[in-house]
């Protein structure tokens, strides 16, 4: 029997259509049978002609925006290695056009009516020993009140240190417009632990949840591979099963970031969670 909250709560990651246009993306997003999105706001704010009739598409198409994503400028996902350098708000020499860029996605999210918008805050200091801890708090509260100030909340994305080390990062910045958008593949991606144990350390920041597998690297310090749902690592019964009893109220965004049948994958992915989410 299909759960009637797992169909309202399903969403698509706009970006993992690669959408030429709005056009284009509501048209694909009917292909996957799911018409709730989580919309990457870069495209609307770099391609202001070309998207400015997102609004009016998706509403003759009957599709809603159930958050919105930003990404940062210069980020090498390349290996481990170049993304750690690169990723989110850490680089000095990107802080200033990303914070620009972070003002300008706020007021298109509150245009487009979103209570949520995540992002990657690049990786985070395991301890407040580290020298760069007092900056990246420092930058996420400058983040997080850019968004409160158009009462958004905005989500950290997950994977990119382990869970504890999220948590005692949230904890000591104690603000309360930032929680979390859990990746349960990135857990296994950036090889940093088990997917339902993290879940259960970060429940109480989670805002959103993002559907995508993957199968953990067998060479330490390289990427794992990311996977059609059902096809990875993820114990998805188990992942839930820790969901249900912890995390309440939130959005599952199927993602999926690599492969040539994007729509077809994303149709796997849903039918994986309506089996499996009950």
């Amino acid at each position: 029997m299909k759960s009637p909250y797992i169909i309202d709560r399903l969403a698509v990651c706009s970006w993992s259509l690669q959408p030429k246009n709005p056009l284009d993306l509501a048209q694909k997003l009917e292909e996957t049978g799911i018409r709730r999105v989580q919309l990457a706001l870069e495209p609307l704010r770099a391609s202001p002609k070309l998207w400015s009739e997102t609004e009016k598409i998706f509403q003759e198409h009957g599709i809603a925006v159930v958050s919105g994503m930003v990404g940062c400028l210069g980020e090498d996902y390349a290996t481990l290695d170049t993304i750690r350098l690169t990723g989110g708000l850490a680089p000095d020499a990107t802080w200033k056009q990303n914070l620009k860029n972070f003002g300008a996605c706020a007021t298109l999210a509150k245009k487009l009516g979103l209570k949520l918008v995540t992002f990657h805050a690049g990786f985070l200091p395991p301890d407040e020993s580290h020298p760069t801890f007092a900056k990246m708090l420092q930058r996420l509260e400058v983040v997080a009140d850019l968004f409160m100030v158009q009462n958004i909340l905005v989500g950290l994305e997950t994977g990119q240190e382990t869970a504890p080390e999220l948590a005692t990062l949230l904890h000591k910045l104690n603000h309360p417009n930032i929680g979390v958008n859990f990746d349960p593949a990135n857990m296994i991606l950036y090889d940093k632990g088990d997917p339902a144990q993290a879940l259960h350390t970060l429940a109480p920041w989670v805002r959103q949840v993002h559907i995508k597998d993957a199968r953990r690297t067998k060479i330490p310090g390289t990427w794992g591979q990311e996977m059609p749902v059902g096809s990875g690592d993820i114990d998805w019964r188990a992942f839930f099963s820790t969901f249900k009893h912890v995390v309440f109220n939130v959005n599952l965004a199927i993602e999926r970031e690599y492969g040539g049948n994007r729509v077809a994958d994303i149709r796997t992915a849903r039918k994986v969670m309506e089996r499996t989410f009950f």
